[in-house]
C-alpha cells in the first residue's frame, strides 16, 4: 500500500496523479503564471496561443488551468463564433487579427484559423481550393505575426480514439456537460480518419521552424494540463520582476458612522 501511495505521488509516473501531486504542482505553475503575466505587462511582451485538437481534446480545460489565477485583462481568451455573412466575403484569416495580442497581452485562441484545415475541410464548409490556398498561404502570415514581435505558440492536444468516445459519452450522461456536445460534434466524431487525413496535411504545411506545432498527448487531463503550462513557460523568457513589500493601510474612522436600518432584500441562507 506504501508503494502505491508513493507511486499516486509522483508527478513522473504515466499512469496515476493524485490530485494532492496534481494541485501541488499547479499552484507552484499557476505562481509562476504570475510572474509571467507581471514581465509581459512590464516588458509589453506580445504573447499568443493557439489551441487545436478534435472535439473532446481537452482544450478548454487546459486553457481554464492557465488562466484561472490571472487577470482576464492580461490573459484573453478567444473563441469565435461561426463566421457572419460579412466576415464570410473577408480574407480569410482577416477576423481573427484584429483579435492578435498587443503590447502586454496573451491571447489564447480555443481554436483559431486552422478551423479551415480541420472542421471547415472535413466537414465541407470550404473547397478545397480553399483549403490549398489557405495551407499555402498561413506559413507566411505566421511568418508575418512573429516578425511583428509577437511569440506565436501553437498546441495540438491529441486524444486516443477510446478516450474521445469516453469523454463525449459522459457529455451526453451529465448534464452540467450536455451544452458541450453540439450536432457539430457528433458529426466530427464519425469522421475520425477524415479528421486524421487533414491533421496530417496540416502539420506537413504549417509546422516551420518559425511557428511549430507542439503536440500534447491528451488522453490524461491533469498531465496534458501541467505539460503544456511548463512547456509555455519555458518557451518565454520570462523573470520575476521586482516588487514593493505591500502593507494594508490603516481604515478611517467611522466619525459618527451608522449602519442604516435599511430593509434590504437578502439572499437566503439556503446552505
Amino acid at each position: 500500500m506504501a508503494d502505491k501511495r508513493k507511486k499516486a505521488n509522483d508527478v513522473g509516473d504515466q499512469d496515476i496523479l493524485s490530485n494532492k501531486a496534481y494541485t501541488k504542482e499547479l499552484k507552484h505553475l499557476h505562481g509562476e503564471l504570475v510572474k509571467l503575466q507581471q514581465w509581459v505587462v512590464e516588458t509589453g511582451t506580445k504573447i499568443c496561443i493557439v489551441f487545436e485538437g478534435r472535439d473532446g481534446a481537452g482544450k478548454g480545460g487546459t486553457i481554464k488551468a492557465i488562466t484561472e489565477r490571472v487577470s482576464p485583462r492580461i490573459f484573453r481568451v478567444v473563441a469565435l463564433p461561426a463566421p457572419t455573412e460579412r466576415e464570410k466575403s473577408q480574407m480569410y484569416v482577416q477576423r481573427y487579427l484584429p483579435h492578435l495580442p498587443a503590447a502586454g497581452e496573451v491571447v489564447l485562441f480555443d481554436r483559431s484559423w486552422y478551423n479551415r484545415a480541420g472542421v471547415e475541410r472535413v466537414m465541407g464548409f470550404c473547397t478545397d481550393e480553399q483549403v490549398t490556398e489557405f495551407l499555402k498561404g498561413v506559413p507566411l502570415v505566421e511568418r508575418a505575426i512573429v516578425q511583428s514581435g509577437v511569440i506565436l505558440l501553437k498546441y495540438w492536444l491529441e486524444v486516443s480514439e477510446e478516450e474521445q468516445t469516453r469523454r463525449l459519452e459522459a457529455r451526453i450522461k451529465d448534464e452540467r456537460k450536455i451544452w458541450k456536445l453540439s450536432k457539430m460534434d457528433l458529426d466530427s466524431y464519425s469522421r475520425w480518419y477524415d479528421y486524421s487525413r487533414a491533421r496530417d496535411d496540416m502539420f506537413k504545411a504549417t509546422d516551420t521552424d518559425i511557428a511549430p506545432w507542439f503536440v500534447a498527448d491528451s488522453n490524461n487531463k491533469k498531465r496534458v494540463r501541467l505539460n503544456i503550462i511548463s512547456h509555455l513557460l519555458s518557451s518565454v523568457p520570462y523573470k520575476a520582476m521586482p516588487r514593493e513589500k505591500i502593507t494594508l493601510p490603516k481604515r478611517q474612522k467611522a466619525n459618527g458612522y451608522v449602519e442604516p436600518d435599511y430593509p434590504y432584500r437578502v439572499v437566503p441562507a439556503t446552505y
